[in-house]
């Protein structure tokens, strides 16, 4: 039982080393607590600053923190991108209906 305990400590290590270099690649800043701003959660998720903003003020958007700015969890961007996972476009747009 104690191998597996190590084996799976070992690989989160791996996989969390491989999350942060790339998004160090990206060019995302990544706040010591988790959080992103607006531009860098945008970066993130692969999109521009305004379709985040317009997401968010429709509400179809990543969970967000309003404390003067915007900001955004990465694991709340990781859950929603997850969330809008799709196999063919045809599920794509069935969703948005």
């Amino acid at each position: 039982m104690f191998a597996q305990d190590s084996l799976a400590l070992s690989l989160m290590t791996v996989l969390g080393n491989f999350m942060i270099e790339n998004i160090q690649k990206l060019g995302v800043v990544l706040l010591p607590d988790g959080r992103l701003d607006a531009k860098n959660a945008a970066i993130y998720c692969g999109l521009s600053v305004k379709t985040l903003a317009m997401k968010r003020c429709e509400g179809n958007g990543p969970k967000f923190v309003k404390l003067g700015r915007v900001f955004y969890y990465r694991q709340d961007l990781d859950e929603w991108l997850r969330a809008a996972r799709v196999s063919s476009t045809a599920q794509n747009s069935r969703r948005a209906l």
